[in-house]
């Protein structure tokens, strides 16, 4: 899916599409008019420590005082997203999202239903083919792989891979970090570790990844908490499973208290694309978009690699010499993604049917 060498995406330069045409800087002008008269911005499922969000939004609150961000349901997963755009196609209203934030898989489905918009961001062409949809409905914006956040004051010998989830000594121990009947990242997680016990990619590792939690249910490991930094600390969820720039980030808020480790694992080692999407129903289109070029501007991109994420552009800013040098020094050393795999579209598609059809059949553990 991508030349993927360490950090490093290939990518290229920019270009700026607002309708079907060029754009020129009056265009720009006139949508940052439009979107400050429209004034409210209405987002959902965007956690302040996931990513650096927090920061990329107080940027975009600075630079457009005069747009009020609404923020929905900062705790929900891409499924609940989607829902929430089913349930407010006629609201216009402060309960109807404008933009979402999704897994890759939910994307092309969302487009299919009906549900997003088409919108072409000014640095179109530095974002990967495979990483955006032709049409503008859906863009690639940062990825992460997944990853075991690990409270060092409880578990005396952190896990290396998948497998070693499974020993007696992490008995009520291991957590997934979202509902894998609804959330990505949970989905995800689950992906990994069929694709960890050798499954092909696609429904195989979907399905393999159910059985791996049903055995780890079953061991007594798994405990049906959405795990957060804060389960991590209190002990509820001492091995957490999540993406690691939460992990990271995670380890930044404890400080110490607990000490964390943040361990990619050897095998399994799944990278997840977010997307960016407007809502088909959006209240404020305008200001829709001009918070989609603010999150794929420079200074957006940057802000996820702040959040210990990888942004879709990394390449596009590492030729322009834009990358500062301790922002790289905080990530993880480039080896430790050098076995990380894409997974397709189509891949992810039927992967989490699998997985969101079957949870509750055969591992049986209602995760809330």
């Amino acid at each position: 899916m991508f030349n993927f060498t360490g950090k490093v995406l290939s990518l290229s330069a920019a270009s700026l599409m607002v309708t079907t045409a060029f754009a020129s800087a009056q265009s720009m002008d006139e949508l940052v008019a439009a979107a400050k008269a429209e004034g409210q911005l209405t987002t959902i499922a965007l956690p302040h420590d996931w990513c650096g969000y927090g920061a990329v939004i107080d940027a975009f609150k600075k630079k457009y005082p005069e747009i009020t961000v609404n923020e929905l349901n900062p705790d929900a997963g891409s499924g609940d997203e989607i829902e929430v755009i089913k349930a407010n196609k006629d609201n216009k209203g402060p309960q109807a999202p404008d933009v979402i934030d999704v897994g890759l898989s939910f994307g092309p489905t969302a487009k299919a239903d009906g549900l997003i918009q088409p919108y072409k961001v000014s640095t179109w062409d530095s974002i990967p083919d495979s990483a955006k949809d032709a049409e503008g409905f859906w863009t690639g914006d940062y990825y992460g792989v997944l990853a075991f956040e690990v409270n060092k004051d409880i578990v005396k010998n952190a896990p290396a891979d998948w497998a070693d989830l499974l020993k007696d000594e992490y008995k009520n121990a291991v957590a997934l970090a979202g509902d894998p009947r609804a959330s990505n990242q949970a989905i995800q997680g689950v992906y990994a570790a069929g694709l960890s016990s050798g499954a092909a990619a696609g429904e195989a590792a979907g399905t393999a990844g159910l059985d791996f939690f049903k055995k780890l249910n079953a061991a007594g490991n798994f405990v049906p908490v959405i795990g957060k930094a804060a389960t991590l600390a209190q002990g509820q969820t001492p091995i957490l499973i999540t993406w690691d720039y939460n992990a990271l980030a995670g380890r930044d808020t404890l400080n110490g208290n607990p000490p964390v480790d943040v361990i990619v694992p050897k095998t399994g080692v799944v990278a997840g694309v977010y997307v960016q999407a407007i809502s088909a129903f959006a209240p404020h289109p305008n200001a829709a978009k001009l918070w989609m070029e603010h999150l794929y501007s420079d200074e957006g991109q940057l802000g996820w690699l702040a959040g210990y994420c990888h942004p879709i552009r990394f390449n596009d800013l590492a030729k322009k010499g834009l990358i500062p040098a301790e922002m790289l020094a905080k990530m993880p050393p480039a080896a430790a993604y050098e076995a990380a795999v894409f997974p397709t579209l189509e891949e992810q598609g039927k992967a989490k049917e699998a997985i969101t059809k079957n949870w509750d059949a055969v591992v049986g553990a209602n995760v809330q």
